[in-house]
């Protein structure tokens, strides 16, 4: 989708605002959802991914099974809220000896596990909304002792609430992001005495 792209600072893969959120993703749905709600905590809309079994609701990009994302950048960053219960999030990425290695990282893994083609990991969500950084060079190099080339596809699965899912060449300091990709709390009204 995006290998004859030029790749350089951001390049978004969702953002919940706007008409058509999950065009360029798929949706799996057994026994759960996949829509966009309004977040009270930021007031905006996300898409909330929520099933009875993580494995069998999620969203996955590109839609097309055939196509490859084909993104070089190396920092996976997803702003995600934590719905308190199980979710997982696993990328297919391509390495320099051209195998390739998928990385799952879930809130329900308590050890890490790696095997010729996956790494499975434990994540740690706090309570609400987090950004998660995943810096697949790095990842790439520990796990297998090869390079990072390309990102294939990702998966998100239930149940959590997603407002960005974005790739990076390096990580940016809060005050470096561009506002859009920045998760804005809602400021509380301080009254005014007349």
């Amino acid at each position: 989708m995006f290998k004859n792209t030029f790749q350089s600072g951001f390049l978004s893969i969702l953002f919940s605002i706007g008409s058509k959120p999950l065009e360029i993703w798929d949706k799996k749905v057994r026994n759960g959802r996949v829509k966009k709600v309004t977040d009270a905590d930021i007031r905006s809309s996300v898409v909330e991914i929520v099933g009875v079994n993580v494995s069998t609701t999620y969203i996955t990009c590109p839609a097309d099974p055939k196509k490859t994302l084909g993104i070089k950048l190396p920092f996976l960053v997803m702003i995600i809220k934590n719905l308190d219960k199980y979710c997982a999030f696993e990328i297919l990425v391509l390495d320099d000896t051209k195998v390739r290695r998928r990385f799952r990282a879930s809130n329900y893994q308590k050890v890490t596990k790696v095997t010729q083609s996956m790494c499975i990991m434990p994540m740690k969500l706090d309570d609400g909304w987090n950004q998660i950084q995943f810096n697949l060079s790095d990842f790439m190099r520990k796990a297998y002792g090869t390079n990072y080339l390309e990102t294939l596809r990702v998966q998100i699965h239930a149940n959590c609430r997603v407002r960005r899912v974005y790739f990076t060449d390096r990580l940016y300091e809060e005050d470096e992001l561009p506002a859009d990709y920045k998760l804005f709390l809602p400021i509380p009204a301080q009254s005014r005495s007349v």
